[in-house]
């Protein structure tokens, strides 16, 4: 009887295994592969979120300990890691370009920024684009590998539903040519042909919740960039501006 012999096997998913044809064993494998790559990147994005949330929650703290916003690039701080601190960089590179001709920080850096001139809006505008640019490049760093496990979630329910087509093709076409059209004859090729199936969801439901969730958790870090990079431009708005000009524009 049928029974006895998938409680030898060992259970069903062991029974549908040994009675899967080639294509189907080809099939798990590549599924295999699949949840193995996606179960990397989402524990390696995970960390990798993880510390840059401890890295931004660090940085945060020691900019807003001191009101003057270019104090830690003057100190060389570093928060590797921390997503924010590259929008940070970027910007107070850019202004101290505009403002003393040069990024490099030295024993002069405050002498030479305290009698420095301020810059203009058209500068500050160049300073507003360096930090955009700079959450455009973090923001692909942190979304870098989402496309594979995009391709889990959404490829391996199709590739399961292959192997399970090709192996329900088979169990068929071998009843067919056994001339023995029964329960007993066909289960064993069916069994086998629904497991690549089985794979195949156990493989893109976990991807699916990780994606979405590291997906929001990305967002989250982009939109605290941009604010960021907007209060930090308000800042060198208020302290390295000279809005005289447009002022004097606007009385005329």
């Amino acid at each position: 009887m049928l029974v006895p012999e998938i409680v030898a096997a060992g259970g069903g998913l062991v029974f549908a295994f040994d009675h899967s044809t080639i294509a189907g064993k080809i099939v798990l494998t590549l599924l295999a592969v699949v949840s193995i790559f996606s179960w990397s990147i989402m524990i390696t994005k995970l960390r990798v979120i993880r510390f840059a949330r401890r890295q931004n929650a660090r940085f945060m703290a020691a900019f807003h300990k001191d009101r003057q916003p270019l104090r830690l690039f003057e100190k060389n701080a570093r928060f590797p890691g921390a997503p924010v601190f590259n929008v940070y960089r970027a910007g107070c590179e850019e202004m101290t370009f505009h403002l003393l001709g040069s990024a490099e920080v030295d024993e002069t850096f405050r002498a030479r920024l305290e009698i420095a001139d301020k810059i203009s809006p058209a500068q500050m505008g160049a300073v507003n684009a360096a930090m955009e640019r700079a959450v455009g490049e973090t923001a692909l760093s942190l979304e870098s590998q989402m496309i594979l496990l995009a391709t889990a979630v959404s490829g391996s329910p199709f590739l399961g539903l292959l192997g399970t087509v090709w192996g329900v093709m088979d169990a068929f076409t071998g009843v067919a040519e056994a001339g023995s059209p029964n329960l007993v004859a066909m289960a064993p090729g069916v069994s086998g042909a629904l497991i690549t199936t089985v794979v195949a969801l156990c493989v893109a439901i976990p991807a699916m919740f990780g994606y979405n969730f590291l997906v929001t958790s990305i967002r989250g870090i982009i939109v605290e960039m941009d604010n960021f990079a907007a209060e930090l431009a308000s800042e060198f708005e208020h302290k390295y501006v000279d809005h005289g000009s447009r002022d004097s524009a606007f009385r005329r």
